[in-house]
């Protein structure tokens, strides 16, 4: 690697605008540069590093965390796809603000397939694209204020559904997002659509741009990029018949050497005591479960006929809520949607018959363990409580709590806040150790949803608390005597 790095001010760079009128037709949009800029975006911020892998090319130029990337070849990077995009070329100009306030500029030359090795504070250097819809069943609008403002962030941004597959609706792109997605091939994205008829999508979403979704999908049809798509069920309004329709029409765009739609899942809407009394929404019950999971069922025979392949899943609450057993790990073939709930808990049932499958006879010193998650599962992970209390000397005890918070009786392990495990385990009898599922957590951070920090909870507990990371990580746990709490 030949570099050079020299101090001084910033030089000027030239930026071409994407000029094109705003999306009209499934096939509108004409190819442009793969890095221009959208004309009405915001001018990107810096991208502030926030890690330096060792040995890494961004660690011999000596790239430190708080450093800023301005630019690179004379571009700005709107988000992490530009950076990667950029650094795939073999010669690099570099723009950079140090901690200190100095700029330098750095010329290197390197591998196409070598990355520079930085981690940033944010993925999108230009600021979050927000919701521009107003659905009645939005999980963000059905919490109480005065919480972080992040839990009030509407993410439809569809980058972050490219990097991390986060779910959108499609219904906020402007024309040069369209080009972006086409020519940087921005595939696959995660795609919120409830419903296929245009009518009844514009109003579940209440925007009218909602009821293009069928030409936007035959829009990825056509330059052969591919999404996943989601089906919220709210009862009344897009199951039975509206639910049959949305996935007959996605399924025809299933088959082929290279599907548009490669998979449809299947989830149950989320209601919080904090939503409108006057919505209209009805919460899902055992009947209606049951009802869902027959029609859907019976379309995956269909589809298997058909397609070579089941396409549409139930997420596992659908199960759970029904009182039935989860569908065997074969039926959910590749876990395409495992992140959206569906086969998560038979993937992790799994993963913890593994890891209970050579347990000792005994442990050295005695342990008593409590392992916490929501009522929802507990019914589902009782058998590997009982095979660790086959293990002499240990204690497991698994509580399923509810949600008073959010007003839900049958509630998922990850939206449990501190109040709710404040409540339901006050008086227990916790053991040794409470285990706590990460799930709880924000991500990277001790906070739980309500904005109670896990130190706050720690304190209010009679007992340490141990936050576990999988399956794995609980069987060692409950095994072992208790010791620092990590």
């Amino acid at each position: 690697m030949l570099c050079c790095w020299s101090g001084g001010p910033l030089t000027a760079q030239t930026e071409v605008n994407a000029s094109s009128p705003l999306w009209n037709e499934p096939s509108a949009g004409v190819a442009v540069s793969a890095l221009e800029p959208d004309r009405a975006s915001r001018q990107p911020k810096p991208a502030v590093v926030d890690s330096v892998e060792p040995g890494s090319i961004g660690a011999e130029l000596g790239f430190e965390p708080g450093d800023q990337l301005l630019s690179i070849n004379g571009i700005r990077p709107r988000d992490l796809i530009d950076y990667r995009y950029l650094c795939v070329d073999e010669e690099l100009q570099l723009e950079i603000c140090d901690a200190d306030g100095v700029h330098h500029q750095v010329a290197l030359e390197k591998d196409a397939d070598d990355g520079l090795g930085l981690a940033f504070t944010e993925a999108l250097f230009d600021g979050l694209r927000q919701c521009n819809n107003h659905c009645p069943f939005c999980f963000i609008d059905q919490q109480p204020s005065g919480r972080r403002d992040s839990l009030y962030l509407k993410d439809d941004d569809y980058r972050l559904s490219f990097l991390y597959g986060s779910y959108l609706t499609l219904t906020n792109l402007t024309d040069a997002d369209w080009d972006r997605i086409a020519s940087q091939r921005l595939s696959p994205l995660f795609v919120s659509v409830h419903a296929t008829e245009p009518q009844l999508r514009s109003r579940l979403l209440k925007n009218p741009r909602a009821g293009l979704l069928m030409e936007q999908i035959a829009w990825f049809a056509e330059r052969d990029l591919q999404i996943h798509a989601q089906v919220v069920v709210c009862p009344g309004l897009n199951d039975g018949e509206a639910l049959t329709r949305t996935l007959t029409d996605l399924s025809r765009f299933a088959g082929g050497d290279w599907p548009a739609v490669l998979s449809a899942a299947v989830v149950p809407v989320g209601l919080t005591r904090f939503r409108p009394a006057d919505d209209g929404l009805v919460p899902v019950n055992r009947a209606c479960a049951a009802a869902v999971i027959a029609s859907v069922e019976a379309r995956q025979l269909e589809f298997q006929r058909m397609l070579g392949t089941r396409f549409a899943w139930l997420s596992d609450e659908w199960y759970l809520m029904a009182d039935r057993p989860l569908p065997p790990r074969p039926d959910y073939e590749d876990l395409p949607q495992q992140e959206n709930g569906v086969g998560s808990i038979r993937a992790f049932l799994e993963s913890l018959d593994q890891a209970t499958q050579d347990l000792p006879p005994r442990v050295e010193m005695p342990c008593r363990s409590s392992w916490v998650v929501g009522r929802i599962v507990d019914c589902a992970l009782q058998s590997v409580a009982d095979r660790l209390n086959a293990v002499e000397g240990v204690s497991f005890q698994l509580i399923g709590l509810p949600s008073p918070y959010w007003g839900q009786e049958q509630v998922v392990t990850g939206l449990l806040t501190g109040q709710d495990l404040l409540d339901g385990l006050e008086g227990r009898d916790l053991g040794d150790q409470l285990l706590l599922p990460s799930v709880m957590l924000r991500q990277g951070q001790p906070v739980f949803l309500d904005d109670m920090t896990l130190d706050e909870l720690r304190e209010r507990l009679p007992v340490p608390v141990r936050v576990v990371h999988g399956a794995a990580d609980i069987v060692a746990s409950a095994l072992r005597s208790v010791g620092k709490t990590p």
